[in-house]
């Protein structure tokens, strides 16, 4: 077969029907067959539009619509811990690779189209966090031709099931190794990588880094969901401060009681300096609850003058008014379409209460959370005020 090499001279479109989706081309040609010899030819080219989506487009429609996933958890009876996550989240805007997040039991889901973007929010969340993560990975498909493999990857993140102001019971080993601090102690913040715990009998404190927690893990005792209110009737100071706390010797009763009965109990507690007859305090009645842990219950066998009550934080009325309505602006999650059960929706509110008033009495909480658009109010509760002004 002769091949020769062509000109083109002219070329124009003859008219088709618009949603034919056909594009038919007149073109003219010229080329040289022999010394002196040039063959002129004119003919027409139909082409067919066929559309095609970039491949990112394309996976929105199959099973595999992501790459990467990060799975965090936290084993605890409350959403605190992820309500303050969002909102560090939002401020540093670790989520605007995720092309999903979706909220399951314990935890979120993030979804990204890059291994490289989950890697980011991991080492985000282990910087903010004490937590600790493995990952898995999965093959989807393999091309022996071109030696290329196509995997998906999964990150779990775990976070340390400890939270502010839970009351905890160490194992007699890991209390020796913190400088012999008391083995009942409470929580005194959760930062950065870090668990700060107190003894508030001792007024010693112990810092536990999350390397260290994961080599022997311990759980809560009791958290704040079961914490009770006690109503404060003498205090005497032992004389003993470290920085904002003072040791003493407080008398308390359940505020449920105080009208059914006197019975009483003498606690030393940190809250020595802010504590004054009448106040009301917030703490953990050990005298009758039935806590299933056996470190408390070796304990319970050693040592026989145990505290009844554990007193954590001072009741300030003045600051549990805050202004109805107010919501602070959330992730965009995907839940599910069952609807919630009328108890889980009650609970969330609950958690959500809590955590607005650990808010309002926690400085360093509100520094760290400073600068989040919208912190406070959503954006309808904004546009609503917005409207009355």
């Amino acid at each position: 077969m002769l091949t020769i090499e062509v000109r083109l001279t002219d070329a124009s479109f003859i008219w088709t029907e618009p949603h034919s989706r056909r594009i038919r081309v007149k073109l003219t040609v010229q080329g040289e067959a022999f010394a002196s010899t040039i063959l002129q030819q004119t003919f027409e080219c139909e082409f067919v539009v066929a559309y095609q989506q970039c491949p990112d487009c394309a996976k929105t429609y199959t099973a595999h619509t992501w790459k990467a996933i990060v799975q965090v958890r936290q084993k605890v009876p409350h959403k605190r811990t992820f309500l303050y996550l969002e909102q560090l989240i939002l401020k540093h805007h670790a989520h605007k690779e995720a092309s999903n997040i979706r909220e399951v039991k314990d935890g979120l889901d993030f979804y990204f189209q890059t291994r490289s973007a989950a890697v980011k929010l991991v080492e985000f969340l282990a910087g903010v966090v004490p937590t600790r993560s493995k990952k898995s990975e999965e093959l989807i498909s393999m091309d022996t031709k071109s030696n290329t493999s196509s995997y998906k990857f999964t990150f779990s993140v775990e976070i340390v099931p400890i939270c502010k102001d839970d009351l905890i019971c160490l194992p007699p080993k890991t209390a020796q190794a913190l400088s012999n601090i008391g083995q009942l102690v409470l929580c005194h913040k959760v930062a950065g990588n870090t668990v700060h715990l107190y003894d508030p009998t001792t007024l010693r404190t112990a810092d536990v880094p999350a390397a260290i927690y994961w080599r022997q893990p311990f759980a809560a005792l009791a958290a704040i969901p079961e914490m009770i209110e006690f109503v404060v009737l003498d205090v005497e100071f032992t004389g003993r401060t470290k920085g904002k706390w003072a040791l003493a010797d407080i008398e308390v009763a359940r505020s449920s009681d105080i009208e059914d009965n006197n019975d009483s109990y003498w606690v030393k507690s940190h809250l020595g300096g802010i504590l004054h007859p009448g106040d009301t305090a917030m703490g953990y009645f050990l005298a009758n609850s039935n806590l299933n842990n056996p470190e408390y219950e070796g304990m319970l066998k050693t040592i026989h003058n145990l505290p009844d009550v554990v007193l954590v934080k001072k009741v300030f009325p003045e600051r549990q008014k805050r202004k109805p309505g107010k919501k602070m602006r959330m992730l965009d999650k995907e839940v599910s379409e069952m609807a919630p059960r009328k108890q889980d929706v009650e609970k969330l509110e609950r958690d959500y209460e809590l955590f607005l008033e650990a808010l309002e009495e926690d400085e360093e909480m509100k520094a760290l959370l400073e600068g989040v658009e919208g912190l406070g109010l959503d954006e309808a509760q904004e546009d609503h005020e917005m409207e009355e002004a």
